[in-house]
């Protein structure tokens, strides 16, 4: 399993409906609010990273009103 965290900024006025298509995506495991730069973090747990791949870029990327990702994979220490 692959597991990662994406940081999506979301367009002004499009959050409550970006927000419900983002929980509705297989692979979602949380969503958080967050301040800054960012306005939500997403856990993603995927089979390997062509899904984790398939998820951000065919899924995550296209809800109406996500205007920016970026992608960590994260690795146990």
């Amino acid at each position: 399993m692959v597991t990662g965290l994406v940081l999506v900024r979301l367009t002004a006025g499009q959050e409550k409906q970006a927000l419900v298509k983002l929980k509705e995506t297989k692979g979602v495991a949380h969503i958080s609010a967050v301040y800054g730069r960012w306005d939500l973090v997403v856990d993603l747990e995927a089979a390997d990273m062509p899904s984790m791949t398939r998820i951000v870029i065919e899924k995550i990327r296209s809800i109406p009103g996500v205007s920016a990702t970026e992608t960590l994979i994260t690795t146990a220490i």
